[in-house]
């Protein structure tokens, strides 16, 4: 099923078949992986097309997290989407905090410092273990630590700006 018009979150992607009964493998965005689980339906991207697939189990197994989807009844049918892109409607997720975001909403926003010099715009985010980092690109790439109040000192989404005291030098 094609979904139209609705706003998708990425959280993760088919790594792989698991048996011979349609179980996939599972790389997991969320935090902690195991609550990608919690979500149904999943939107697949195979690269032609985005469809609904319902999960109908799943569960952590070794390191990683194996998933059984709604159709896909053995190990062909699993690997045929493999390096699907696994994502849910922006509704699906829990609201949040005011001053709390999602990684999806800052991806694109312009960063500016408090000279007004525009750094660039977030492609990623990544995760170092103190503290996240933006991933800035512009005239040249930067990683601007996401500390909300010291160094991230705006996020304005309607604007699609991110203020940020961060020197244009560094």
């Amino acid at each position: 099923m094609a979904v139209k018009g609705s706003r998708r979150v990425v959280l993760g992607r088919v790594v792989g078949a698991h048996g011979v009964r349609g179980w996939v493998k599972v790389y997991s965005h969320t935090d902690p992986p195991e609550n990608i689980l919690n979500y149904s339906p999943w939107y697949l991207d195979t690269g032609d097309e985005w469809r609904a697939a319902k999960l109908l189990d799943g569960r952590r197994q070794g390191k990683g997290l194996v998933a059984r989807l709604d159709g896909c009844e053995d190990r062909e049918t699993a690997r045929q989407l493999l390096d699907a892109v696994i994502a849910v409607d922006r509704s699906q997720l829990p609201a949040l905090e005011s001053g709390e975001y999602y990684w999806t909403d800052l991806i694109g926003l312009r960063v500016v410092n408090q000279a007004g010099v525009d750094l660039g715009s977030v492609e990623h985010l990544m995760e170092t273990g103190s503290n996240d980092v933006l991933v800035v690109v512009g005239e040249s790439e930067r990683l601007v630590p996401y500390l909300p109040g010291d160094v991230v000192l705006e996020v304005d989404l309607s604007m699609g700006v991110l203020r940020v005291d961060w020197d244009a030098d560094l």
